[in-house]
C-alpha cells in the first residue's frame, strides 16, 4: 500500500511516504511559506518517486491541535487530494504523532505545544512494554493548570520516567524542572512531529479499518470558535475517553 501522511500544525511540515515496507520521510521548516509550497513540495517529493498522485492509495493528515492555519492548510489540501481522486483519509491528533517521538520502554510522555497567549495543548501518555496510550484528554490549559494536571495524574517522584517534549519548553523549561522532580525534557530534535512517526500510526488506522471519507474528518481546535480564552477556562477533547 502506498500511504502519503502530513503534519501541518507546527512550523515544520512533517512528510511521511510510505510503499510497501518502504518509508521515506521528509521535515521541513516552512513557517509563514506553508501555504505557498506545500502543493509544489508534495508534488516535487511525489514526482521524485516515479509517481502519481492517483498511485496513492491512502491520504493522512494531522488534525491539531496547533496553528490554526497550519491545520487547515494541511487539512483542505489532503481532503482536496483525497475527494478529488476518491480515495481513503485517516486523520490522526497532532499530540499523538508528537508523543511517538519518545522510545522508551516504560514511562509517561508528555506532549506540550505552544498555544499563544500563555496556553499549552497538551495530552499525557503512558508507556508499558513499549506501547504508548493516551490516558487523558487533548487538552488547552494555563501553566498552572497543567502543572496540577500532571501531578493529579501522575506520581511525580524520583524514578518515575516522565519525558516531556515539545515547542512549549521554549517558555516553561524553567519552571517544568523546578515543578516536576525528575522530570526529562528532550531537546529540539525531538519537539516537532516526524514524517515516520504519522506512517507508523497510519499504518494503525488502516490495520483497525479506521479510515474515512475526505468528508468526515475534521481539525481538533480546542480554542473556543471566537478564539478567547477566560482565565482558568480549560478546554479538553477526549475521543474515546
Amino acid at each position: 500500500m502506498r500511504i502519503l501522511a502530513i503534519d501541518t500544525s507546527t512550523k515544520i511540515l512533517s512528510l511521511g511516504i510510505c510503499d510497501g515496507n518502504k518509508i521515506y520521510e521528509y521535515n521541513l521548516e516552512m513557517g509563514i511559506r506553508l501555504s505557498g509550497l506545500l502543493i509544489p513540495t508534495l508534488k516535487r517529493i511525489v514526482d521524485s518517486l516515479g509517481w502519481q498522485m492517483k498511485d496513492i492509495d491512502c491520504f493522512v493528515c494531522g488534525l491539531g491541535p496547533g496553528s490554526f492555519t497550519g491545520v487547515r492548510l494541511g487539512l483542505a489540501t489532503i481532503k482536496g487530494l483525497a475527494l478529488s481522486l476518491n480515495k481513503p483519509v485517516a486523520g490522526i491528533s497532532s499530540l499523538d504523532i508528537l508523543a511517538k517521538n519518545v522510545k522508551e520502554e516504560n514511562g509517561f510522555v508528555i506532549p506540550i505545544i505552544d498555544a499563544k497567549r500563555n496556553l499549552v495543548y497538551n495530552s499525557i501518555y503512558k508507556i508499558k512494554g513499549g506501547v504508548l496510550n493516551r490516558i487523558t484528554a487533548y487538552m488547552l490549559l494555563e501553566e498552572d493548570e497543567f502543572l496540577k494536571k500532571v501531578k493529579k495524574k501522575i506520581a511525580v517522584k524520583k524514578g518515575n520516567n516522565i519525558v516531556i517534549l515539545g515547542d512549549a519548553i521554549n517558555l516553561y523549561k524553567g519552571k517544568l524542572l523546578a515543578e516536576l522532580e525528575g522530570v526529562k525534557i528532550l531537546d529540539k530534535d525531538y519537539w516537532y512531529p516526524q514524517g515516520r512517526n504519522i506512517i507508523e500510526l497510519a499504518k494503525e488506522k488502516i490495520k483497525n479499518k479506521e479510515l474515512n471519507t475526505a468528508f468526515e474528518i475534521k481539525p481538533i481546535y480546542l480554542y473556543p470558535k471566537e478564539c478567547q480564552i477566560r482565565k482558568s477556562s480549560a478546554l479538553s477533547y477526549q475521543p474515546g475517553l
